[in-house]
């Protein structure tokens, strides 16, 4: 093997691995001996991507793609990128059909559409998404995250009778795919068997918990500011409902709350409501899923925008949607 291919080898060992700078080194090693090599800025994305800064990554898939037009992996990653953390979905989809022009198998052609479908949906078209769908070929197939991708791609468009039994393989085929557990959750609720919903959200819950945070999640004080920050950006009719809340900090829902039908995925928690039996402030207490937040955020850069996000979501569900007396405690999924 030569000295180039060697670090980049060992540039993507060390991505499984975790360790995001010691690839980023060997991939800038390897472009000192090739400064025109794809490949070498192509790593240089997956590691920018890994560590949260999306527009950098972006930066270097548009460099691996300029020298070479055909090369589909960039444009794959870079279609990820775009359609998460980004929401660019109109660049993913361009990207998308650029790359279906280049597709030579049915997996690389799987890849492209999935992902299309990822944007479509993000987009709000879900006709093409579906139409997307559609196109894909039929398994079974030799990529067992196929199994589950495509499963999840038929759920998201109701199809869950034909989801059910591939998003069933892809959780007993790998026990640790937690996303394979929290849609077969999703399903077994969508089709009233709320145990076994129960079952399968406390599998993904478990197996979330096991895996190592971002590269780029943030130190426990540093996640409390964004979220201080996020609450005094609230409009001040929102911001009086949850103002002398106490605000608390967790990777994720408790065991004991998901057995009681919360979402594992939840982003935040609004407990201790006021009621005339219990007079006091709107909201007493605030609990924050940290790992929750930081995966649907991304990026750094958009954590307290997701905080927002999430925060306005939920006081107006709560407080300013409801006919009714609240409920003891409100969720967002």
């Amino acid at each position: 093997m030569d000295q180039f291919s060697a670090h980049l080898d060992r540039g993507w060992d060390l991505v499984q691995k975790g360790d995001t700078r010691g690839a980023e080194a060997s991939a800038r090693q390897a472009i000192e001996l090739d400064p025109n090599s794809p490949e070498a800025y192509n790593l240089l994305g997956f590691v920018a991507a890994l560590e949260g800064d999306a527009d950098e990554a972006i930066e270097y898939y548009s460099q691996a793609i300029a020298l070479d037009e055909t090369y589909l992996e960039a444009m794959l990653n870079a279609a990820e990128v775009y359609i998460h953390p980004l929401a660019q979905y109109d660049d993913a989809i361009s990207i998308c059909e650029q790359a279906l022009n280049l597709t030579e198998s049915d997996e690389e052609e799987i890849d492209t559409l999935l992902l299309m479908f990822d944007a479509m949906l993000g987009k709000g078209d879900v006709v093409s998404a579906r139409t997307v769908v559609l196109r894909i070929p039929t398994g079974p197939y030799e990529n067992p995250n196929h199994t589950f991708l495509v499963g999840r791609a038929l759920f998201e468009i109701g199809e869950i009778t034909r989801a059910a039994p591939l998003i069933e393989e892809a959780a007993n085929k790998d026990p640790m795919q937690s996303e394979a557990w929290y849609y077969l959750g999703l399903i077994r609720d969508e089709r009233g068997d709320p145990r076994g919903a129960t079952e399968a959200f406390l599998r993904a819950r478990e197996v979330d918990l096991r895996e190592p945070p971002l590269p780029w999640s943030s130190p426990r004080d540093h996640f409390m500011l964004a979220v201080t920050k996020a609450l005094q950006a609230l409009a001040p009719m929102l911001r009086a409902f949850v103002d002398q809340a106490e605000v608390f900090l967790s990777e994720v829902p408790g065991i004991e709350l998901v057995a009681d039908g919360v979402d594992p995925r939840a982003l935040l928690l609004l407990d201790a409501l006021a009621t005339p039996e219990l007079p006091g402030p709107p909201c007493g207490r605030i609990f924050v899923y940290q790992r929750n937040v930081e995966r649907v955020a991304g990026s750094l850069d958009r954590l307290e925008a997701i905080l927002v996000e999430a925060f306005e979501r939920e006081i107006q569900a709560v407080f300013l949607e409801s006919t009714s007396e609240p409920p003891p405690a409100a969720v967002l999924n």
